[in-house]
């Protein structure tokens, strides 16, 4: 059996890497399928599903980023370094 509280650091993690993958995999999926139909539409081979692949990287990186430091607190010393005003 699984002993949550002995193990809940390791779960806790599990968690976010598990969430991080499945947000990056999102992304790309979903700007597949957009691809897939704009080609399939248009009448094109391959190239809207390259560009939208890409943006979908793109687009899940920056959200897996964003995460990241949301959850590690980055954006708090960021804006503590920035005088407390949000400014990026």
């Amino acid at each position: 059996m699984f002993d949550y509280k002995k193990n809940r650091a390791w779960a806790e993690n599990l968690s976010i890497v598990m969430q991080l993958g499945l947000t990056m995999v999102g992304c790309i999926l979903f700007c597949f399928v957009i691809g897939f139909f704009l080609d399939k539409w248009v009448g094109t081979r391959g190239l809207f599903i390259t560009i939208f692949i890409l943006l979908g990287i793109a687009g899940g990186a920056n959200v897996s980023y964003r995460q990241i430091m949301e959850i590690t607190g980055g954006d708090e010393k960021r804006k503590t370094e920035n005088g407390g005003n949000g400014i990026d």
